[in-house]
């Protein structure tokens, strides 16, 4: 379904698991958010601390044994913010159909040393 690298890939387990037997969605919400926060801080080069997860979405739903893949892309870069947008692929355990589970946005606030907002570079050489 795509040719990107994904940041996380993890096989749901039992212990991904709702009530009614599937997974969870607030665990794949929160492998989208490892993914986004290994993205900000190797992007900031430094601490990167999740603020806000928005425009949440999950049209799909996957089973134990399931592969999930968290592939995450840069929307917006501010002065000491990052806003991300991930998705989410389920790849069903004894085949290659990939489906879109769930999406959202995500936002970073890089931090200093003391955990104040820290200006980041910008991507075009300048701060800003």
């Amino acid at each position: 379904m795509t040719n990107r690298t994904p940041l996380i890939r993890t096989t749901a387990m039992p212990a991904d698991t709702n009530p009614y037997g599937g997974v969870f969605g607030g665990w794949v919400m929160g492998q989208m958010g490892l993914a986004c926060g290994s993205f900000a801080s190797r992007h900031s080069q430094g601490k990167a601390i999740l603020v806000a997860a928005d425009e949440l979405r999950f049209p799909g739903a996957m089973a134990v044994g399931d592969e999930l893949s968290v592939y995450v892309d840069l929307l917006r870069q501010g002065r000491t913010s990052l806003r991300l947008r991930a998705e989410a692929l389920g790849r069903e355990r004894d085949g290659d159909k990939e489906a879109l589970v769930a999406s959202g946005e995500f936002t970073f606030v890089a931090l200093d040393e003391n955990n104040r907002p820290r200006p980041l570079a910008a991507e075009d050489g300048t701060n800003g």
